[in-house]
């Protein structure tokens, strides 16, 4: 057989082989089910305790959504306290007090659970010891300060809560004082203009006259009109009376004309910038010539006096020696007179020539000062040429002069109509202001008083810092029970050794716990580590808090253990199933108020309600701190947990080799 046909050859045998494989299979799920329903065949029992399993999450599910089924259906048995003290004010010739009226309103609405009370220092304590979940004080001035409007928030309403005691009532206070404050301000905002209306009613007859008046003013406002269009016409002929300024302007047009081909003639005959130049450079060279001229002649006579002192010695010498003859001994003597005259002269020339210099010095100094000031008057010269004006422009000034001379007699006409018309309308203005009122009765106060004249003030004893540390107190019984009862697992609390007949009941009950006590303890020791540094709550008694933690998780084990002894493992799942419903009567999510009368009358006989408060109260300071109370309370449920644990129930003894942990790990 080839290749490629092996596997259509073994296909059909891979499937038997499979289908047998699967049919083995089926036969030993069928005969595990077959085994395991023996067990509820002989006995009801096991069938019992199934259905009840099955019951869990439904039951679960229906205790938990019916206590937050319609919170708002049961706001009535929240307790809030109404303290009235406001003395009330005599306003615009009537008695109001608006504190009244305000308790008569919430009352009549049937919101809350309301408790009239006298004193504020008790509406505080009560709301302090938890027995009100918040109040609302009215203080005396509260109607004197708030219906006149003089500031915002002159009306203070004081609404007290306790975020320890409750956070979520706390919450539902402070949604209770925006709301508050909000319709206080709609009531007295609508009592305000029902008064403007009234007012506005009553001026009837003023506003008739008023009406009158504007009728005689919109007359003369009509003769104003016509006045001003005769105004208008008389402008246009205004120029007719400005003649003699028109010949003056004229005679300006002629004059302005001359002086500006005369200003033109000058500045096309001014020196130009470069001759200018010119002049101060050859001043500036004969300066320079002048000084080298004083170092020429000074050089000459110089060499003059040198020459003058050799011929004198050397004619010195001839008048002395044999050897020269008189002849030359007298052109010696005329050279040495003609050097001594050319030395003085030479010195006269110097002298002269030194003036010379000194001139020439001050002439170039003028001629620099000369040039700079012509620069400038030829800019000063050449600015003014065009500045002037042109002709046309000079023409046109004297058309203008001439029109607004035509325009000036009917502008006298038009004025005196105007005089007229205005005398007529002083009289329709005087009549307007007879016929207004005298005053206006206005509202009292300022706007933004008047706008916002109420605003309630949140009094909040034992704050808490956040919704989480709040919702701490409520979690950490929760977490203890379920730890209780986790831990109750690992033993079999109805079964001991056969040696333990002749024990004694307590020592049983001991014996058999402690193992799950231990775990307790370190559970309760856990979740104080986890509440001082894993979530930082702040803590007013660590102390009463950690004695309460302990005395709780011991308590909840014990709860577990009786009703281990007395239902068997069926008692471990109604142990979850009691935990359900007090976690929903404890008030965790919403005041327990708010979740039905059921639970409202159930909470406070719960060990776990117990526990919130001490923890409320030693962690927030709640209830005025007084944790003792509750402490007590859940000592007394572990003290009959741990009788019924001992008296009632019965135990199994086996073997010691047939014993059993409760736990297959």
């Amino acid at each position: 057989m080839s290749t490629p046909h092996a596997p259509a050859v073994a296909s059909p045998l891979v499937r038997r082989a499979r289908s047998s494989r699967l049919g083995a299979l089926l036969r030993q799920i069928r005969l595990l089910v077959r085994l395991e329903a023996r067990f509820f065949r002989g006995s009801s029992k096991p069938t019992l305790a199934a259905l009840a399993v099955a019951l869990i999450p439904a039951l679960y599910m229906v205790i938990y959504l019916a206590s937050v089924w319609d919170p708002g259906a049961n706001s009535s048995a929240l307790q809030v306290g109404l303290v009235n003290l406001d003395s009330g004010l005599v306003y615009r010739d009537q008695n109001v007090n608006m504190g009244s009226e305000l308790v008569d309103n919430l009352e009549l609405s049937g919101r809350f659970g309301y408790r009239r009370m006298d004193s504020a220092d008790l509406a505080r304590k009560l709301v302090s010891q938890g027995t009100l979940e918040f109040a609302l004080i009215i203080p005396p001035d509260f109607s004197s300060n708030a219906l006149p409007g003089a500031k915002p928030g002159a009306g203070k309403l004081v609404v007290v809560a306790s975020q320890g005691n409750n956070f979520e009532a706390a919450h539902i206070a402070k949604l209770f004082a925006v709301e508050l404050g909000h319709k206080v301000n709609e009531n007295l905002n609508e009592q305000r203009w029902a008064l403007v209306l009234l007012n506005a009613a009553g001026s009837k007859n003023s506003v008739e006259r008023l009406r009158d008046g504007a009728t005689h003013l919109q007359e003369a406002a009509s003769e104003l009109t016509g006045g001003t269009s005769k105004a208008a016409i008389g402008a246009k002929l205004l120029s007719g009376e400005s003649a003699r300024l028109a010949d003056g302007v004229s005679q300006l047009n002629a004059g302005v004309k001359q002086l500006g081909a005369g200003l033109r003639t000058l500045d096309a005959r001014r020196p130009r910038n470069s001759e200018l130049t010119a002049l101060t450079a050859g001043a500036e060279t004969l300066v320079a010539a002048h000084l080298e001229m004083d170092k020429a002649l000074q050089t000459l006579q110089n060499g003059s006096h040198e020459l003058s002192v050799g011929i004198t010695a050397f004619k010195d010498e001839a008048d002395s020696s044999i050897l020269v003859r008189p002849a030359i001994r007298d052109a010696i003597n005329q050279t040495a007179l003609g050097i001594d005259q050319l030395d003085k002269g030479l010195q006269t020339a110097v002298g002269a020539h030194q003036k010379l210099s000194e001139g020439a010095g001050q002439l170039g100094v003028g001629v620099t000062t000369l040039s700079t000031g012509v620069r400038s008057m030829n800019q000063s010269l050449r600015t003014m040429v065009n500045k002037l004006p042109e002709d046309n422009q000079l023409d046109t000034l004297s058309d203008g002069a001439t029109e607004l001379a035509r325009a000036n007699n009917a502008l006298a006409q038009a004025t005196e109509k105007i005089s007229t018309a205005s005398a007529a309308l002083r009289a329709g203005t005087e009549l307007l202001t007879s016929a207004l009122p005298g005053a206006v009765d206005s509202p009292e106060g300022s706007a933004q008083g008047l706008a916002n004249s109420v605003q309630p003030v949140m009094e909040m004893a034992s704050v808490v810092e956040n919704s989480g540390s709040a919702f701490a107190a409520n979690v950490i019984p929760a977490a203890l029970w379920l730890g209780a009862g986790i831990a109750a697992f690992f033993i079999n609390l109805r079964v001991l050794p056969a040696s333990a007949v002749r024990y004694h009941p307590v020592a049983r009950l001991l014996g058999k716990i402690a193992f799950p006590l231990c775990v307790v303890l370190v559970q309760s020791l856990l979740v104080l580590l986890c509440i001082f540094y894993v979530l930082a709550i702040r803590v007013s008694n660590p102390a009463a808090l950690a004695c309460t933690v302990v005395t709780a998780s011991v308590t909840f084990l014990l709860v577990v253990c009786a009703l281990t002894r007395l239902l068997g493992d069926a008692g471990k799942a109604l142990a979850m199933i009691f935990l359900a419903v007090q976690l929903s009567s404890s008030g965790g999510v919403l005041p327990v108020e708010l979740s039905g009368s059921f639970f409202a009358t159930m909470s406070p006989w719960l060990p776990i309600t117990w526990v919130v408060q001490g923890l409320k109260a030693s962690m927030f300071s709640a209830y005025e701190g007084a944790w003792q109370a509750p402490w007590h309370r859940v000592l007394a449920v572990a003290a009959v947990a741990s009788l019924s644990s001992v008296l009632l129930g019965r135990w199994r003894y086996l073997p010691r080799h047939k014993l059993r942990p409760a736990l297959d790990l």
